[in-house]
């Protein structure tokens, strides 16, 4: 019969609890593995992008961005802008 106390019969009880947290342990820990590793490995299918995204923005949006911000004046803001809407065929303008 199994008695709870200091004896050796208590510790003997202790090994099968053991060794089912072990195989709980170990079984969890290679879920986890398993997930982290197939995470890693499709990661873009699931929404993580290392390169720079398709849509590439264009020079005069780009012109626009900086003027917007401040880092250009209006004065070189309009030069700039002439001189790309100058470069590029007529059929082909963007306007923002």
């Amino acid at each position: 019969m199994f008695r709870f106390g200091h004896g050796p019969d208590f510790f003997w009880g202790l090994i099968p609890l053991l060794g089912t947290i072990f195989w709980i342990a170990l079984l969890v820990l290679l879920v986890w593995a398993l997930i982290h590793w197939l995470t890693m490995r499709n990661a873009p299918l699931i929404g993580y992008h290392p390169t720079s995204p398709i849509y590439q923005l264009s020079a005069i949006e780009i012109l626009h961005q900086r003027y917007a911000r401040g880092e250009i004046d209006e004065v070189t803001f309009q030069q700039m802008r002439e001189r790309l809407e100058a470069s590029v065929p007529p059929g082909q303008q963007q306007q923002p």
